[in-house]
């Protein structure tokens, strides 16, 4: 099986992960059992399938987040609902983001079942070793429903790929920070602003960290990545590639070929109804 394939189809499927971090339902049905509106439901909802943890762990697995933004919202959040109860908040909101953006008939169609069947399976290859933020969703119970087992699955091989994802920085010795000053280098949709604005770090400690970078020799002085920044960063996607083709290569070419045709028009779908705020997965 070509890897190509692989790496196209989890980056198709990403927004129908993803959309649960934006749809209002999530948020209602999240500040519905205590938690605060705005970030702290990002950080509960998706934290919550690893229990009643401090801010470290979600720190940790969560990576590229300044740490003090997480700490903002990480325990706290435990102390106004319960891990069990905010997990099962998120997919009532999730369930319902779906039936409003692809409609109620879409949800019970024989296509979705099938896309749910098959993304399901190729969950079934995830490993669990060294994946903490994988390996809790894998935990959590499958849905009963179609759309929601098809979400379940998409989020455990989304997590499974940032998992291995975040062990590539690791290895190429790139911090939080590091990953996202390197990252916003390649030009590649996400940039400076955002990426300061979202995971909270200052312009004091970005400049530090390009000038950190420079001396590295991964940058120059005005943040453009030199070849040896370059190199680093296609190294680090190839490897992230690799650790996340288990789970295609054990649903097989079809089968994946399959999951992209059912999903495309769910996708596009999603987008069309306003999915996302301007921007996102343009």
């Amino acid at each position: 099986m070509d890897p190509r394939l692989a790496g196209r189809t989890a980056r198709l499927l990403e927004p129908l992960h993803a959309l649960g971090y934006f749809a209002p339902e999530v948020e209602t049905e999240v500040t519905g059992v205590g938690v605060r509106k705005g970030r702290a439901t990002y950080f509960a909802s998706r934290a919550a399938a690893m229990g009643r943890v401090g801010a470290g762990p979600v720190a940790a697995t969560f990576y590229v987040f300044n740490p003090s933004l997480v700490a903002h919202f990480i325990p706290a959040a435990w102390e106004a609902a319960s891990p069990e109860d905010v997990v099962a908040a998120r997919y009532r909101g999730v369930s319902a983001a779906l039936a409003r953006l692809l409609g109620e008939d879409a949800l019970v169609s024989g296509e979705v079942a099938e896309a749910a069947d098959l993304a399901r399976t190729a969950s079934d290859g995830c490993t669990v070793a060294g994946r903490p933020l994988y390996a809790a969703h894998a935990d959590l119970p499958w849905p009963d429903e179609p759309h929601m087992v098809l979400f379940h699955a998409l989020t455990l091989l989304r997590e499974h790929r940032g998992d291995g994802h975040v062990a590539a920085l690791i290895g190429a010795d790139l911090s939080g920070i590091e990953a996202l000053v390197t990252h916003t280098a390649t030009g590649r949709g996400f940039t400076q602003p955002a990426a300061q604005a979202t995971r909270a770090w200052s312009d004091e400690e970005w400049s530090a960290t390009v000038a950190g970078l420079a001396e590295r020799g991964v940058m120059t002085s005005d943040g453009l990545l030199t070849e040896g920044g370059v190199a680093l960063r296609k190294a680090i996607e190839r490897r992230t590639e690799e650790s996340a083709f288990g789970p295609w290569e054990h649903l097989g070419e079809a089968g994946t070929s399959r999951l992209t045709e059912l999903c495309r028009p769910l996708v596009t779908t999603a987008l069309t109804n306003g999915a996302f705020p301007a921007g996102v997965f343009a």
